[in-house]
């Protein structure tokens, strides 16, 4: 499951475009404007941005994602079909769509844009398993036995490939995977990062795969 951040002011477009992304399988977070862009960033695949926003245009909010997180690719949507505007947007966008566009057109953007800054293989070697990601297969290397996990275990070890090295809290992982804000002392994490662990750890009271890093969340090393 991908995630993007998706900022547009028009309701209509961006109900739209939400509606269409999440059918097709995608998380999305829009925004109506830039305002809050920082709070959303870290973790998304890919940003799609319209260039004509309240306050900091499309240009503005682009430029700086890039500048903190030159490996999140970013596709502008705007209604300015002058060559000088595509050339000023692709200075330091990904890819310029024009509108009106038909939805497929957008997903086959998207799609490129994710395959061109891939991070990961499609097969991943973590410590005794081969992981395969795109046919959510997991295998004990020691056994040669797959791993059978259930669709939301193996989208939280994705989500956790995906950012691997990296801490992830609760609330990131929580909002990352079942697209709902934490709500504090809910435990559905926990048992799910439990079971997962007791499938995929060789010892799951002393787990080496998916660590606890007290006090914050957890982490995935390589």
């Amino acid at each position: 499951m991908y995630s993007v951040l998706y900022i547009e002011d028009e309701k209509e477009i961006g109900q739209w475009v939400t509606k269409d992304l999440t059918e097709r399988g995608y998380e999305v977070t829009w925004l109506e404007s830039g305002e809050e862009v920082d709070q959303h960033i870290a973790f998304k695949d890919i940003a799609i941005l319209d260039v004509m926003l309240p306050g900091l245009d499309g240009f503005s909010i682009g430029k700086r994602i890039k500048r903190e997180n030159k490996e999140i690719p970013i596709l502008m949507l705007s209604a300015r079909t002058a060559v000088e505007d595509k050339i000023e947007g692709l200075n330091f966008a990904d890819d310029y769509l024009t509108k009106p566009f038909h939805p497929d057109e957008l997903i086959a953007r998207v799609e490129v844009l994710l395959r061109r800054y891939q991070k990961n293989d499609d097969v991943l070697d973590l410590q005794h398993l081969t992981i395969y990601t795109k046919d959510m297969r997991v295998i004990n290397k020691q056994t040669d036995e797959e791993i059978q996990l259930t669709g939301k275990q193996f989208y939280l070890l994705q989500y956790f490939i995906r950012h691997l090295n990296q801490i992830l809290t609760k609330e990131q992982l929580y909002e990352g995977v079942w697209g709902e804000s934490y709500i504090e002392g809910d435990k559905t994490l926990m048992v799910h990062i439990r079971y997962l662990r007791e499938k995929i750890e060789i010892n799951p009271a002393k787990p080496t795969i998916i660590e606890t890093i007290r006090g914050i969340g957890y982490r995935v090393k390589q």
